[in-house]
């Protein structure tokens, strides 16, 4: 494995394999972006509710990225020996099923909003009295179609194949950071961040919960060896990187929270991308949740080292919602235009949008919601809906936030945002207003990828330790800050209002 006191030791890699695109990275020791390239998919949506992309195709997604920047590097004059190491962060809770015969996929790959698995949730609910809680002392989640477990289920009775598999015991079980991990390298792992996102991890012992994978008929013994988030993990066998180190792995959430710096306990960030999630570092102490917010494991920074735990609010819906009134209604061409419409007009005019499209997450886990949209009139025009879809996503961050304040005892005064979204600026402040408080994008806009490659680093100390890495990359990151320009009276009448448009939602409820 490459040292940093390697003079030819320059950069280090992170794969960033999100839930519509794919991109590789190269970072220097301040954490500046040398070399970047991004590949984007389609999802598919074979019926309603459910959402997959096959696994081969996020793999050759990712291999595409690493020679495009590899090229890159070449041509800069560089050449794979200044890569001191590479690490990955994925969209959590996608999942499938492969065969270690033949390294083929056996499933799609199940994405995270999918909801097949509603009558599958129910089910195991009537078998515990309507609790969907019953596993939180154990992984920290409820139980809903959004965990990695129900879907292994829904593989499991519904493909032949992955059946036969089991049966012959050369079934692999793969969140994409695993699936990526076998197929670059051999080896079949995962680390505590996607572990804790399956519903099957014990969250204090950090190894899964043999009880737990009887429950969803997942015999644990097939399971990939969970590890810590800075490691060596593999090296590549073949390609432009062939015997570079794969060193990290980490959900990109906890990669985010990582790479926004939120290294010590009450730190909170927000990420605005597919969907909207807030974290919240609660250090070593792992806090339960009594308001529908979620506890999972945040980083272990190696093998040896102290896990840490987060606090989490997931939104379903975010970008995703932008692509939606683009494809589906029609409203603009680009999603960059429904900044421009929205900012067109002072407020919603009484249009309340509630992006509930595949249920709502935190803190409310209903999945037999819809979205809704209402307080229409004559008066209402398409830049009234562009300006309440952004308010909808805003209100539901703050949703989260009003439950996190309360799960943690912490009052929330700056919130630190990154994701694709956060370019738009009008969101940011109506979000600031919605939540009355400081709302700060940081220059530095890759910070998942970030997350993952600080942890890489750190096995193979390209950086010392976490401390100077920190002191290393903060020089070089400024801050754009919004602040609340309306009233805290201004502010509740807003939140009323919100709270009519949820009432709508669940009057629908299937």
């Amino acid at each position: 494995m490459a040292e940093s006191n390697n003079s030819d030791i320059k950069y280090v890699g992170s794969i960033d394999q999100g839930t519509s695109s794919s991109r590789f990275i190269l970072f220097d020791r301040t954490a500046n972006v040398k070399h970047v390239a991004q590949q984007e998919y389609k999802l598919e949506y074979p019926e309603p509710g459910w959402a997959e992309v096959p696994p081969s195709l996020i793999l050759n997604s990712v291999t595409d990225c690493l020679v495009e920047v590899m090229k890159k590097l070449k041509a800069a004059g560089g050449k794979a020996e200044e890569i001191c190491a590479v690490g990955i962060t994925n969209q959590r809770e996608t999942c499938m099923i492969w065969d270690d015969t033949t390294g083929e996929p056996l499933s799609p790959a199940i994405i995270w909003l999918d909801t097949r698995t509603k009558d599958l949730v129910d089910q195991v609910l009537k078998t515990r009295d309507g609790d969907k809680d019953f596993l939180r002392d154990s992984c920290g989640l409820p139980v809903t179609t959004y965990f990695s477990a129900l879907k292994w289920k829904w593989m499991l009775e519904n493909i032949p194949a992955c059946q036969e598999a089991v049966k012959k015991r050369t079934a692999r079980f793969g969140t994409v950071d695993t699936w990526l991990i076998y197929k670059l390298t051999g080896s079949y792992v995962t680390d505590v961040t996607n572990a804790s996102r399956t519903m099957l991890m014990n969250l204090s012992k950090a190894e899964w919960d043999v009880e737990t994978c009887k429950c969803f008929g997942i015999d644990s013994s097939l399971l990939p060896e969970i590890r810590s988030n800075s490691e060596l993990l593999g090296k590549f066998k073949e390609g432009p990187l062939k015997d570079v180190s794969i060193t990290s792995s980490i959900g990109d959430q906890q990669a985010a929270t990582l790479g926004q710096l939120c290294v010590q306990p009450g730190m909170v960030k927000n990420t605005y991308g597919t969907g909207c999630f807030l974290l919240m570092n609660t250090g070593t102490e792992m806090k339960p949740s009594t308001k529908g917010l979620l506890t999972t494991a945040l980083y272990q920074l190696g093998p040896k080292a102290p896990l840490h735990y987060a606090l989490e609010g997931s939104v379903a819906v975010g970008g995703q919602g932008i692509k939606w009134l683009r494809d589906n209604l029609g409203l603009f061409e680009k999603a960059a235009q429904v900044e421009e419409l929205a900012a067109s007009v002072e407020d919603s005019g009484g249009v309340v949008f509630v992006p509930a499209f595949t249920g709502l997450f935190a803190p409310y886990w209903n999945s037999n919601v819809t979205a809704t949209l209402c307080g229409m009139t004559l008066h209402s025009r398409k830049e009234h809906i562009c300006r309440a879809f952004l308010e909808g996503v805003c209100f539901q961050s703050q949703d989260v936030f009003a439950a996190m304040e309360e799960d943690s005892g912490i009052k929330l005064n700056r919130l630190q945002v990154d994701g694709g979204m956060t370019v738009n600026d009008l969101m940011l402040q109506i979000q600031a207003n919605i939540s009355q408080i400081e709302v700060a994008r940081p220059s530095m806009t890759e910070t998942t990828a970030l997350g993952a490659a600080l942890a890489a680093g750190l096995a193979v100390n390209f950086w010392e330790s976490l401390e100077s890495a920190v002191e290393s990359i903060q020089k070089g990151i400024t801050f754009a800050t919004f602040k609340p320009t309306v009233s805290k009276e201004e502010q509740e009448k807003l939140l009323q209002r919100w709270q009519r448009g949820i009432q709508s939602c669940l009057a629908f409820e299937s």
